[in-house]
């Protein structure tokens, strides 16, 4: 049996407390809406970073995260919902959630898309009941994404993550500690 400290029980309710005031609205209209907001943010990436519609094309599968809500006052999270499309097709939905602890204030939004550039991180990633992304995700920075290609980057990385569209306080959208969980919406 484990015991639990208050430190620990505050911190635990405060995270979550945290999380749920980030809900970002995306699944009220359940899964037609996602799909939208989806298309809207491909749309998106591909007229400001055209070099990533050849890495699309190239991707086994392609996670997007429309909208990723996170805040912090010494404890911080972020949560969104997204779809995971293989081909032209939405084959799942996915929700995204971190926390964190440190010094730190302040609150953004961004959009993430994750290409999975291997048959094999897809299947990995599909087949885990949680998958949490970590360190082996290499990050295409805003200055860089108009000239990614896929034949440069495909052997690099099996997963590529290009974060875009960030607005408000905080800097350094990061998604290391970032668990992706299958959902209904």
């Amino acid at each position: 049996m484990q015991n639990y400290s208050r430190r620990g029980f505050a911190f635990a309710a405060l995270a979550a407390s945290t999380l749920a005031a980030c809900g970002n609205g995306i699944g009220s209209g359940g899964a037609a809406t996602i799909d939208a907001r989806v298309d809207n943010t491909l749309d998106e990436m591909f007229r400001a970073y055209p070099g990533t519609r050849d890495l699309s094309n190239r991707a086994a599968g392609v996670l997007v995260m429309p909208l990723i809500t996170e805040v912090g006052l010494g404890l911080g999270g972020s949560y969104g919902r997204g779809a995971l499309r293989v081909g032209e097709s939405t084959v799942d939905y996915y929700s995204a959630a971190s926390g964190s602890a440190g010094l730190q204030v302040g609150a953004q939004q961004f959009s993430h898309v994750l290409f999975f550039m291997t048959s094999e991180a897809l299947l990995e990633f599909r087949q885990s009941p949680g998958w949490a992304a970590g360190a082996d995700i290499e990050y295409a920075v805003n200055s860089q994404s108009e000239m990614l290609r896929a034949e440069t980057t495909t052997s690099l990385s099996p997963v590529i993550a290009v974060v875009f569209g960030q607005t408000g306080l905080r800097l350094g959208a990061t998604l290391e500690g970032t668990k992706y969980t299958r959902i209904i919406p």
